[in-house]
């Protein structure tokens, strides 16, 4: 720089100044620079396509969980109601079975009369109602039916109402059945009425 020039007109003057840049190195410039962003844009969208794959694959584990979930809760539901049914199917079943033993005990008992009747006709020697009061008799036998009417055992207050009594002639001996004044009957074990009877001791 020459003395009394100031840097300024240095700047100023045409022949001392930088040569304009070249258009041309800008546009190579550019288009590097959108090569770059093309680049940087594909690897952006693999990089948000992995995100929303995974994203996918959370959202798909998390349905498949709730589905397990409420499939076992469906499941769980159907065996309580399995065990339901079941439980109701048993106790009707074990209602019926007690309904039709006490229907048939009641006919039992109703009967008790007729089986009286003829017992004491087949005791008077009559024929042919003795025929019938033994059929009746086997009848309910072979439904449950058992007669108490032997005699010179042990009395039981269970089955033996007893409406005579005589002195022993040891006392402390237990009491036994003399004589069977009225049969009793047992439906199934079950004291439909007890034998009235005579007893000793």
């Amino acid at each position: 720089m020459s003395s009394g020039e100031s840097p300024l007109e240095d700047d100023l003057d045409p022949e001392k100044s930088s040569p304009p840049p070249d258009l041309g190195d800008i546009s190579a410039d550019l288009s590097e620079m959108e090569d770059l962003l093309k680049s940087l844009g594909i690897d952006a969208e693999i990089i948000d396509a992995e995100a929303d794959a995974d994203a996918a694959v959370l959202e798909a584990v998390e349905l498949a969980g709730r589905l397990e979930a409420e499939r076992d809760e469906y499941l769980d539901l159907a065996r309580r109601v399995q065990a339901d049914f079941e439980n109701y199917k048993r106790r009707v079943d074990q209602q019926n079975v007690e309904l039709r033993a006490r229907a048939a005990e009641q006919l039992a008992r109703e009967l008790l009369p007729v089986l009286d009747a003829g017992e004491a006709a087949s005791a008077q020697g009559m024929q042919d109602a003795a025929a019938i009061y033994n059929q009746l008799l086997s009848t309910l036998e072979k439904q449950g039916l058992a007669s108490v009417a032997e005699s010179d055992v042990e009395f039981d207050p269970n089955i033996h109402e007893a409406v005579m009594h005589e002195e022993g002639e040891s006392e402390g001996e237990a009491a036994v059945v003399t004589e069977i004044l009225r049969t009793g009957y047992l439906w199934n074990d079950r004291v439909l009425r007890p034998a009235m009877v005579k007893v000793l001791g």
